[in-house]
């Protein structure tokens, strides 16, 4: 199923108006993650058609590890690089955006039929074409715009002096965006427009996922990798403390206590935070877009329920987003 959305609309992300009159009328979408929520905290992953070994590698991995860090992966559904970076973000049941140049019902290439469906059932495929519009040469390049407008920064993993991946981090360059290349090889033919990127357009270079995430949250704390609306709703360490009364003056503050046990029982929970609890997991994290979708609620619905679930004691933050409360 496909639905469009148009500029006012509570799923346009509002970034797409950076590129003013190129921003596009309207998208198509097919999927089941919400495309504004997913793109407030996400990186483009993109690069050579024909990657090599290693190039594949690098997108997946890095791909797998900022989305298990609860970034959305967006790229542009093709060969080489852009399925590694869909595939590695699905495999750590993460976010991923495929923007396509053709219409969302339409599988290009034919052999990415299953992949694309993975990305509608965890992501959401996203066009400016009406459902049934093939693809063409120009569109390619006129999609690239609205792959690097989405994001909030690019990662170019392997590209040519002549690519369209470097034609998406040119359209990042000159948004504005925080623009990263992945160092290959000087040899390589499929990595001279990543030393290009590095050498003459002061993109970060970047070997690992930590230095993705370090690159587009400059501010280094952890709760720099959460999305505004989140950060608001999140708990500083320690506020769910029993709080302890202040000394005589002089004298330190105690200690404060461990954290109580959960006031309220499961029967007494809400329905929609007993949904939330029910999709939390036990062990890793997960991310408030990844909980949302297994709970079957609105993002905005799960970040209402997450702080009163926080302070009962059910859950508790953790560095790849949420959790069960640890005994």
């Amino acid at each position: 199923m496909s639905v469009s959305s148009h500029p006012g609309d509570p799923e346009w992300p509002g970034q797409l108006a950076d590129l003013g009159n190129e921003q596009p009328y309207a998208l198509w979408l097919r999927g089941n993650a919400d495309l504004r929520f997913s793109c407030l905290r996400s990186v483009a992953m993109v690069g050579s058609r024909a990657a090599s070994a290693y190039g594949s590698y690098v997108a997946a991995e890095f791909a797998a590890s900022v989305a298990a860090r609860g970034w959305a992966v967006v790229s542009g559904g093709a060969y080489g690089v852009d399925a590694s970076a869909h595939r590695g973000a699905l495999g750590a049941d993460g976010v991923t955006v495929a923007v396509l140049a053709c219409g969302v019902d339409v599988a290009y290439p034919a052999a990415h039929t299953e992949l694309l469906g993975a990305i509608a059932a965890q992501g959401v495929i996203v066009s400016e074409w009406p459902p049934g519009r093939t693809v063409s040469r120009l569109r390619f390049l006129i999609r690239n715009r609205v792959i690097a407008a989405l994001a909030t920064g690019t990662l170019v993993v392997e590209a040519g002096e002549r690519s369209g991946a470097l034609n998406t981090a040119r359209h990042a360059r000159d948004l504005g965006r925080r623009l990263m290349a992945v160092p290959g090889p000087v040899t390589s033919d499929i990595s001279a427009g990543c030393h290009q990127i590095i050498r003459d357009w002061q993109g970060m270079l970047v070997t690992s996922a930590a230095d993705v995430a370090e690159h587009l949250s400059p501010v280094g704390a952890p709760q720099a990798l959460l999305p505004a609306t989140e950060l608001a709703q999140s708990v500083p360490e320690g506020a769910l403390a029993e709080s302890a009364p202040a000394g005589p003056p002089g004298r330190s503050r105690p200690a404060s206590r461990p954290r109580a046990r959960p006031v309220l029982g499961r029967d007494e929970l809400d329905l929609e935070s007993a949904q939330v609890l029910d999709a939390m997991p036990a062990r890793g994290g997960m991310g408030t877009m990844r909980i949302a979708q297994r709970a079957g609620l609105a993002p905005g619905t799960v970040i209402g329920c997450l702080g009163g679930l926080a302070s009962a004691g059910f859950i508790e933050r953790c560095q790849d987003g949420w959790r069960l409360r640890r005994s």
